[in-house]
């Protein structure tokens, strides 16, 4: 039953990018035709990952898949004309809320976001890295690597050992990073590093993009957070 749950998830997982492939349970094995992973745009399908029961290709390197309603909201976000760094934001948000549930932890509120950014690029997310100036270098090189993969031009590998190491870590790492009083500091540390102009231009662009339904939707939540913070 285990096993047929797993092939269940692979195949819901599969389908994000409509591969071609055969009922399981008709066969000893799935056969792929020059599928494409959800998680990694690599062709020349092999091995099995265990991390994530989807079929990836050798030396993939992708780790953890994301969530299919993070990859589902991504792609409506991108339909809808939004920019990258929105539909970005969802695999953001799968992070935050995989650190709050205990998951794995981070070391900073920073850590986080650059952990969901990286899904994201991998993801195929039209997200480039950070110019020269405006992260570490060592930043912008994870930036390049992840970019490059979910773009198709690069060939990633597997790496168990760093990925357990990794894994065992951010475990390690506490879980308040993630509370809303710590993202609400690093969302005002980073506002404060942009100018006027810059940030308005920002609230011109969303409220465009929002549309009716949705700015109706956060004048009301803004109105309730007023509402009880006069309490």
């Amino acid at each position: 039953m285990g096993a047929v749950a797993r092939t269940g998830t692979s195949l819901a997982l599969m389908a994000l990018r409509g591969l071609a492939i055969t009922n399981p349970l008709l066969g000893s094995a799935l056969r792929i035709k020059r599928a494409r992973c959800a998680f990694c745009p690599s062709v020349n399908w092999g091995k099995r990952s265990k991390v994530c029961q989807v079929w990836h290709p050798p030396g993939c390197g992708s780790g953890v898949m994301p969530e299919k309603r993070t990859i589902e909201k991504a792609r409506k976000a991108k339909r809808a004309g939004k920019a990258a760094t929105t539909q970005a934001g969802a695999f953001v948000r799968e992070e935050v809320h995989k650190i709050r549930r205990g998951e794995h932890g981070a070391r900073s509120p920073r850590q986080a976001i650059a952990i969901g950014l990286s899904k994201a690029r991998r993801a195929g997310v039209d997200l480039p890295p950070p110019r020269r100036g405006k992260a570490k270098a060592r930043t912008r090189r994870s930036a390049q690597y992840a970019y490059s993969a979910g773009q198709g031009k690069r060939t990633t590998r597997r790496r168990p050992r760093v990925s357990r190491a990794l894994s065992q870590a951010l475990k390690k790492e506490p879980r308040t990073t993630a509370s809303r009083r710590a993202l609400s500091r690093q969302a005002t540390r980073a506002a404060s590093r942009r100018t006027a102009a810059d940030r308005s231009a920002a609230a011109r662009k969303a409220a465009r993009t929002k549309g009716a339904a949705g700015r109706s939707a956060a004048a009301r939540k803004a109105a309730r957070t007023r509402a009880r913070k006069r309490r």
